[in-house]
């Protein structure tokens, strides 16, 4: 049978599959792979995608909304078992014909916001970087996670909580999904910033909030994406407060009573901070690619 023969479109049905193909090729993200397929299935009401899936490989794909001349591969798995047969050129050809017929021009592995599994490809998944190069990929982009070790962090906040209090600044978690005080922070997100953060925000694990005299002043999310923190931010007239350290490690004592004895710290900007706040260290490291298609 020909490779072009082996790809199709997978049904709700399938998924279950796909992710146990993701769960033992995605060997730098253990036990994750079933849950990234699960969350690319479920993006942004608005967002056109798609999972294709072979006998021992998957890929999935997705138009952006920010521009609707780019299309994403946002996830190839290829099983070990069916590696260095070429399913993984024909999971990507069969993908990039599919963003054709959405009217894509550009493909890029990149993290497509706000519903990613990651800012582009792991440099330690040298064979799926390989595979982008051979395929006529250019490299256009260099982002980076960072770490942090929650048996070791110092998460401790009383301190940071005194000094908020005196300033009249009170630090809130805010209900589940769709409650009334999570609602308040997509707001909140919404306004200072965008529709990506404010959607992780609606649709993240935990969220904690600070605000004073009834406005919120900050927040920080995790589990947007499976066992990661973020978004986090702070309105432009509070900041200097010290409301970050202290909405950082909330979250990061949430991830640790969770289980998690790491965090990852996507896509990240400012490492001194995270570095300072709680020892997180620059790990990991993502090279985001991209053509045109002819």
């Amino acid at each position: 049978m020909a490779a072009a023969e082996r790809v199709r479109l997978a049904g709700a049905a399938e998924l279950d599959e796909a992710g146990e193909v993701a769960e033992a090729a995605l060997t730098y993200d253990a036990g994750e792979g079933a849950e990234l397929v699960r969350r690319l299935a479920r993006p942004p009401r608005d967002r056109r995608w798609t999972a294709l899936l072979a006998d021992g490989g998957v890929a999935m794909a997705s138009m952006s909304t920010a521009d609707p001349a780019v299309g994403h591969l946002d996830l190839l798995a290829v099983h070990p078992d069916a590696q260095g047969r070429g399913l993984g050129r024909e999971l990507v050809r069969a993908a990039e014909d599919w963003l054709r017929e959405q009217g894509a021009l550009r493909a890029r592995f990149a993290g497509n916001p706000p519903c990613y599994a990651w800012p582009g490809i792991d440099v330690r998944y040298t064979a799926a970087a390989c595979l982008a190069e051979r395929l006529g990929y250019e490299r256009y982009q260099v982002a980076w996670n960072m770490t942090a070790d929650l048996d070791d962090a110092d998460l401790s906040v009383a301190e940071g909580l005194e000094r908020l209090a005196e300033a009249g600044v009170a630090v809130h978690a805010a209900g589940p999904p769709a409650s009334e005080d999570r609602e308040r922070v997509v707001a909140f997100v919404r306004e200072h910033w965008n529709d990506s953060w404010a959607w992780e925000a609606a649709t993240a694990a935990g969220v904690h909030y600070a605000e004073r005299d009834g406005a919120i002043l900050a927040f920080a999310a995790w589990g947007a994406r499976p066992g990661w923190f973020g978004p986090t931010g702070t309105a432009p007239a509070a900041r200097k407060l010290g409301l970050g350290r202290v909405l950082l490690r909330r979250c990061l004592a949430d991830q640790r009573a969770a289980g998690q004895r790491t965090a990852q710290i996507g896509w990240v900007g400012p490492l001194r901070f995270y570095s300072r706040a709680v020892g997180a260290r620059a790990e990991r490291v993502f090279w985001l690619y991209g053509r045109e298609l002819a």
